[in-house]
């Protein structure tokens, strides 16, 4: 086995907690020409982002998701799914932010690692961590230098493998970076005493406090005038509140695609010949492969499993008779008894599973399985093979036992080996995994079982039929190109309208569509009140067995919202402010003359509470819910006076401080070395994320993906 055959074995896991998976690789042409207009308009068209001043490419981005795919490929890793694809992106979109911001930190604070430094880390008494986990013995959980050095010598020779090095030669690096600089950060860091000191106060005593609360809405609006120049103070002062992110409002028609009344006769048609070409097949299981949509499975069932519709057939136990055709969601079938046969319910078996790969061959798998059952078969322990031998390590520590299974429930060699033996026999079975040496150790009762074939077409619209529907959303679209006209048409139609509000730009699910990412790639390129295009200008998109036509009803774009669209949400707030001086003037004068807080109560018709246990860091008070500013006032309140009024979220209050019960004496030292800790834990997370948000990073990458 080559070094590098070795290292993606050990490698592979670690790549992809690393990096993840795509296998995405979009190629996409210069359809804009080559003059410095369309140059420009080309660079707007494929801009995927911006991080400060930078501006990432798509072209750069999947050009990175790609380097990424082939070092994941070096490591052995070829399955792929949706998740692995989102999770390589992802990966790589906080990388160049990561990079873009913290290079420009490392170059201006002088952090480095140099060629001595990375050598310490890969070949040192103390390697790095990747090192560590790439070359250590799963085994022996041993360190393996010499593996490690004998690789490195391969690196120069061999470009695959020098490739695959480098990637973590440059994790290593970028590791040692971070941790420099993370490290800088945490030991700049200083609590003073005075900081301890204030801690210590935020929760230097319990307050027990009395109050009462007036709430906004006892306040009609009608009482209260809010002005344009209100609102335009307020939103002034307050832009940052009313930051939104970007958001589309669609409406939308579907055109299913459903089989025609040609397309069911067509599989009529076919379903019937078929039917006496099945009945005269010589290989049944091998007609039904290569003629039917579903290939047959080959698991024997009870009765009790039979569908409804085929069981008076199959208890007939004809071999001969081909039944159907009948329909079954939307399927045509046909279906014969194949085998019948009386077999256990589920087995109790244990194996020894030798795999078939790059260091054994089948015929050398099939030669050692007839030396193990020779050994077994002259007395040696079964268990004791399988431990030694078996492939399957999950089994092998238990002597390869598989416990009880029901049929079905492994592949189909495996499994009628198991269920068409005896109990205390030895069976061989050959599948994907490689040769199995089964002992049939017990078996339930038997019972009477059906191999039943299925030869199956699914009724589908036919081409004729796709380009009648294709013809009626295409035609609908454009005698319906605007938003009045769109809706008049579903009207006299008598069509059903979907709708979709607050969609967000990664938003991959819409109601009644399935996987319409393009759609809403399109929606995000729309302008407010017209119809929906693709990239080609197309009206008309293919959802699933659906042709969708759709209008782009409301545009939120992201940053800052203008203040018409806000305008609500300002006036609301303005309106609590007011009620809030008009309440709390009421409060001063009912509390004037050194009134007790029962009697302000008293004279304004209100109820006095009770809060206990409360300081500084409590989150809520009993009765009022979480009201910040009333906690704040009760622990800066003396006790005995009527403090207030004091403007909270859902009212103003006045209160007063019944008693106050001093709290532990927490020593100074103890408090700055906790709060130390504290900072430096939070510092290095907080310096980048503060840094991240200097630097206004803009994603589109929905404009793609």
């Amino acid at each position: 086995m080559s070094a590098l055959q070795f290292l993606r074995e050990k490698a592979g896991v670690l790549v992809a907690g690393l990096i993840g998976l795509s296998l995405f690789i979009f190629v996409v042409s210069d359809f804009f020409g080559n003059n410095r207009t369309q140059s420009a308009r080309a660079k707007k068209y494929y801009e995927i982002g911006k991080i400060g001043d930078e501006t990432v490419s798509y072209q750069d981005f999947e050009q990175r998701v790609q380097n990424l795919v082939e070092i994941y490929k070096l490591s052995g890793n070829t399955n792929l799914d949706e998740a692995t694809t989102e999770s390589i992106r992802e990966q790589t979109w906080q990388t160049i932010i990561r990079e873009n911001i913290l290079d420009k930190q490392y170059k201006k604070l002088g952090i480095g690692v140099s060629s001595e430094e990375l050598d310490e880390l890969v070949l040192g008494n103390n390697p790095h961590p990747v090192v560590m986990q790439l070359f250590t013995d799963q085994k022996t959980g041993s360190f393996n230098k010499s593996f490690l050095v004998n690789f490195l010598k391969q690196t120069e020779v061999d470009e695959t493998a020098k490739k695959y090095w480098l990637f973590f030669e440059n994790q290593i690096v970028d590791d040692r970076m971070s941790s420099k600089y993370n490290s800088l950060v945490a030991k700049g860091l200083f609590v003073t005493s005075k900081q301890a000191e204030f801690d210590k106060n935020l929760s230097a005593s319990t307050i027990d406090f009395s109050y009462i609360m007036k709430n906004y809405s006892s306040i009609s609006d009608s009482l209260v005038k809010v002005s344009p120049s209100d609102i335009e103070a307020y939103y002034s002062t307050h832009k940052d509140d009313f930051r939104k992110t970007a958001l589309r409002d669609i409406e939308y028609v579907t055109f299913d695609v459903a089989p025609s009344a040609d397309d069911i006769k067509q599989a009529e048609e076919w379903i019937n010949k078929t039917k006496t070409e099945f009945a005269e097949a010589p290989d049944p299981v091998q007609f039904i492969n290569l003629t039917a949509d579903s290939r047959h499975v080959g698991f024997f069932v009870p009765l009790s499993e039979v569908p409804d519709t085929l069981r008076d057939f199959v208890k007939k136990e004809d071999l001969k008779t081909v039944f159907g055709p009948y329909n079954e969601d939307g399927t045509l079938k046909l279906a014969k008894l194949l085998e019948v046969a009386n077999r256990p319910d589920s087995v109790h078996a244990r194996h020894i599973l030798l795999g078939v790969g790059q260091t054994r061959t089948l015929e050398m798998a099939r030669h050692e399985a007839d030396s193990l059952i020779k050994l077994i078969k002259s007395g040696t322990s079964f268990a004791t093979l399988a431990i030694t031998n078996s492939d399957d390590q999950g089994s092998a520590q238990l002597g390869g036992d598989l416990g009880w299974f029901p049929e079905g429930r492994m592949v189909v060699p495996f499994n009628n080996a198991c269920f068409s033996a005896k109990k205390g026999d030895i069976v061989t079975a050959e599948t994907t995994f490689g040769i199995h040496i089964i002992e049939i150790i017990n078996q339930s009762k038997p019972s009477r079982k059906y191999n039943i074939g299925i030869v199956d077409r699914k009724i589908i619209p036919g081409s004729i039929t796709n380009q009648r529907i294709y013809s009626e959303a295409s035609q609908f679209a454009g005698s319906n190109n605007t938003y009045e006209k769109f809706n008049q048409a579903i009207r006299e139609n008598g069509l059903t309208k979907r709708v979709a509000n607050d969609i967000v730009p990664q938003q991959k699910t819409l109601p009644g569509l399935e996987n319409p990412r393009n759609l809403i790639i399109a929606l995000f390129q729309s302008e407010k009140g017209k119809i929906v295009l693709d990239g080609n200008q197309q009206a008309v998109f293919e959802i699933g067995n659906k042709y969708v036509v759709a209008f782009c009803t409301r545009v939120q774009e992201e940053g800052i919202a203008p203040m018409k669209d806000v305008e609500n949400d300002i006036r609301f707030q303005v309106t609590k402010d007011k009620k809030a001086a008009l309440i709390a003037a009421d409060f001063e004068k009912n509390s004037q003359g050194g009134k007790t807080l029962d009697e302000v109560a008293s004279a304004m018709g209100l109820t006095v509470q009770e809060a206990t246990q409360i300081n500084f860091r409590s989150y809520t008070v009993p009765g009022a819910g979480n009201e910040p500013a009333l906690i704040s006032a009760s622990t800066a309140a003396k006790q005995g006076v009527v403090a207030g009024p004091v403007k909270g979220e859902n009212g103003v209050f006045m209160l007063t401080v019944n008693s106050s019960t001093p709290a532990n004496n927490e020593d100074l030292k103890q408090i700055r070395d906790r709060l130390a800790a504290t900072y430096q834990m939070r510092g290095s997370y907080e310096a980048y994320e503060a840094l991240r948000k200097a630097a206004n990073v803009v994603d589109k990458r929905y404009k793609f993906y």
